[in-house]
């Protein structure tokens, strides 16, 4: 009986472990303006917890997304959020958005975000003239970024309509075509 009832308990902790385990699942799957709308009843087109630095494959412009190229180097990410409202208010955070620490990178740039400024480019796939499907890449202006990769981006753009399937990356500054993070894991 001893050895029931420690089955059961352990059963039943792990029942209960399961359960709020779910129930943070499901909160945290939820977005936090309540309803996928903010303060001004604006909805959430994407929001994200992530994204993914250029490396391997796509570095360089072998392999474009969406027709931007990657960084010609790879870099390494520690964390990148944000979100996108339909009206085009558009909220990019990077921490740690460097040069990795390896070959190719040159020994004096490894671990250090060589770029005074930022990007964030939006890309929809959209609709063009004959009711064709096209891309639609919109850049916001350029927003400060330190030697450590941290950047703060608060913009507002013109969204193309439709803006289906959005991927948001952050680019160089003004004159830097070159992606360095993406929306993704």
């Amino acid at each position: 009986m001893r050895k029931f009832g420690w089955m059961l308990a352990t059963l039943g902790g792990a029942a209960l472990i399961g359960t709020v385990a779910l129930q943070g699942v499901a909160a945290s799957a939820a977005p936090a303006d309540h309803g996928g709308h903010d303060r001004h009843g604006q909805a959430t087109v994407l929001q994200f917890e992530t994204m993914t630095p250029v490396t391997g494959p796509y570095v360089g412009a072998a392999n474009p997304l969406r027709g931007v190229v990657g960084g010609g180097l790879p870099w390494v990410l520690t964390s990148g959020t944000g979100s996108l409202r339909r009206d085009g208010r558009l909220f990019v955070r990077v921490r740690g958005l460097v040069l990795a620490r390896q070959a190719p990178v040159p020994p004096a740039l490894r671990g250090t975000n060589p770029f005074t400024a930022f990007r964030a480019l939006v890309s929809c796939q959209s609709i063009g003239t004959g009711n064709t499907a096209t891309v639609a890449n919109v850049s916001t202006g350029d927003f400060k970024a330190n030697s450590r990769g941290d950047s703060t981006i608060h913009a507002r753009i013109s969204l193309p309509r439709p803006c289906v399937a959005p991927i948001v990356f952050v680019t160089g500054p003004t004159g830097t075509d070159a992606w360095f993070a993406v929306t993704g894991s």
